[in-house]
């Protein structure tokens, strides 16, 4: 006996659309399509607008600060940790 997850009057047992199920689908079919477009081009239109608006800025107004300064490395930094501990106990 094959395994059946539910039993459904819309798909047969390949899971395949019967005629039922594609007569409830027919009258939103029209209106779901053209609200699938609207979000594709809507999406579409919002991808295209900010790939041209950044592509325009130059970044010539933006300061770029010079290289930090680096410290010398005194040793590791468990040595700076024991180091500053035996300073706090005395």
């Amino acid at each position: 006996m094959p395994y059946r997850p539910f039993q459904s009057t819309y798909y047969n047992e390949r899971m395949q659309a019967s005629p039922a199920l594609l007569r409830a689908r027919a009258p939103y079919l029209v209106k779901n399509t053209i609200t699938g477009a609207a979000i594709v081009a809507l999406v579409i239109g919002i991808y295209t607008y900010t790939i041209k608006v950044i592509s325009q800025d130059e970044f010539e107004d933006v300061i770029v600060p010079p290289e930090p300064v680096r410290r010398p490395q005194s040793g590791s930094t468990t040595d700076e940790v024991k180091l500053a501990m035996a300073q706090k106990k005395q």
